[in-house]
C-alpha cells in the first residue's frame, strides 16, 4: 500500500472517529438543551402562574365594588356632589374644540395607498385616540352610580351602525374593548368587521339588540313595572350581565360619527341610566383659515368635536387636559402605529 492511500485512509479514519465524538456531543448537548428548556419552561410557568395570581388579586372585588367596576375613595366634594346631583344629566359639561387634521389626513393618504384594498379612516383614528386617552387620563374611566365613585377594569367605546344610509334603515349597537396591546391597525380591522357582519342583516342579529327588540314586545303595563325593577338594578349595580354587555349606556365613551352623514359635532346628551359619562361627537371634516404658531394664516384640514361629560368624575381642567392629548395624537399620527398602552410622552 503506497503512502497516498495510508493517508488517505488514515484521515477517513479520523474524520469518521471524529464524526462520531461530533455526534455524541451534538446528543450531549440536544439533551442538555432540552433540560435547560424544560426547566426554563417551568420557571416561566411559576411566573406566569405567580402573575396571574398577583392579578386576580389586583382585580379581586372587594365590599362595595360592582361587576363593572371598583369603588373608588371620592373626596368631600365629590361624595356630596353625588347625593345634591344624583343624575347625570344635572351635571354635564359640554366642550366644544376644532381640531387641526392636517397631518393625520396626509398619513392616512398614504396608508391606505399602501394598502389599497383596506380603507383606514379618520373615524378609526378618532377612536384609538379615544382609546389613548382614556388609557392615558384614568379619571376619564369613572363613574357615578348609586351615589358613590367607581373605576372600571377595562375600557369601552360604542358607537351606532346604520345598516343602510335610509330613513327606515334600523341602527345596530357596537361596542370595542380596547386592549394595551391595541394600535390603530387592530381597532381598525376590528372596526371594519364589526360593521360588515351588521350590515350582512337587514335586523337583528342577536345581542343588545336582540334583548331590546324583546322588550319592545312587553305590552305597556307589564314593560313599566319591568323597566322600574331594572332601573333599581342600575341602581345597585346588579342589573344582569345580559342587559348591560353591548350596551352603549354602560361603556366608557359613547361616540357619534355624524361627519359620515355630514352632520356637525352638536351637543349630545348623557344618560341617567348606566354608567357611561363621557359622550363625544365627531363632525364634519372641512377647511377653514388657521393661524399658525409663527403667525402665518393658513387654510387647513379641520374637523370639530364636542364632547359632554360628567362634571362628577373630574373637573374641567383634567377633562380639557385630556382633549389635548386627541389633539397632540392627530397632529403626530405616527403615535397611533404604537400599542396603546405605551406612553404617548405628551407633556401637558
Amino acid at each position: 500500500m503506497s503512502k497516498e492511500k495510508r493517508e488517505m485512509k488514515a484521515k477517513a479514519k479520523q474524520e469518521k472517529k471524529q464524526a462520531k465524538i461530533d455526534a455524541k456531543n451534538a446528543k450531549i448537548q440536544a439533551k442538555i438543551d432540552a433540560k435547560n428548556a424544560k426547566k426554563q419552561a417551568k420557571i416561566d410557568a411559576k411566573q406566569a402562574k405567580k402573575d396571574a395570581k398577583l392579578q386576580k388579586k389586583k382585580r379581586r372585588r372587594h365590599w362595595g365594588d360592582r361587576r363593572d367596576g371598583r369603588r373608588v375613595k371620592a373626596p368631600g366634594l365629590q361624595t356630596i356632589m353625588a347625593y345634591l346631583w344624583p343624575r347625570r344629566t344635572e351635571c354635564e359639561v359640554f366642550l366644544h374644540d376644532t381640531i387641526d387634521a392636517t397631518e393625520l389626513l396626509q398619513y392616512l393618504e398614504r396608508r391606505n395607498a399602501e394598502h389599497p384594498d383596506y380603507k383606514t379612516t379618520l373615524f378609526h383614528c378618532a377612536v384609538t385616540g379615544m382609546a389613548r386617552m382614556v388609557k392615558e387620563r384614568p379619571l376619564m374611566n369613572r363613574f357615578i352610580q348609586g351615589h358613590r365613585l367607581y373605576e372600571r377594569d377595562e375600557i369601552t367605546i360604542s358607537f351606532v351602525v346604520k345598516r343602510k344610509f335610509a330613513d327606515n334603515a334600523e341602527e345596530s349597537l357596537m361596542v370595542l374593548t380596547p386592549s394595551d396591546e391595541d394600535t390603530l391597525d387592530s381597532i381598525s380591522q376590528r372596526i371594519v368587521g364589526n360593521v360588515r357582519e351588521t350590515r350582512k342583516s337587514e335586523h337583528s342579529t342577536g345581542g343588545i339588540d336582540a334583548v331590546l327588540d324583546a322588550f319592545a314586545k312587553i305590552p305597556r303595563p307589564i314593560l313599566m313595572v319591568v323597566v322600574r325593577i331594572i332601573r333599581w338594578l342600575d341602581f345597585w349595580g346588579k342589573n344582569p350581565k345580559a342587559l348591560t354587555d353591548g350596551d352603549p349606556n354602560y361603556t366608557t365613551i359613547l361616540t357619534s360619527n355624524l361627519g359620515s352623514i355630514q352632520c356637525p359635532a352638536v351637543y349630545h346628551h348623557l344618560s341617567n341610566y348606566g354608567t357611561n359619562s363621557i359622550m363625544i361627537t365627531i363632525g364634519t371634516l372641512h377647511k377653514e383659515e388657521v393661524i399658525m404658531p409663527d403667525g402665518r394664516k393658513e387654510i387647513r384640514d379641520v374637523v370639530d368635536v364636542g364632547a359632554t361629560l360628567d362634571e362628577r368624575i373630574a373637573d374641567g381642567f383634567y377633562f380639557a387636559r385630556s382633549l389635548k392629548l386627541i389633539k397632540h395624537v392627530f397632529a403626530n399620527p405616527e403615535l397611533l402605529e404604537k400599542p396603546i398602552g405605551e406612553e404617548s410622552g405628551f407633556t401637558y
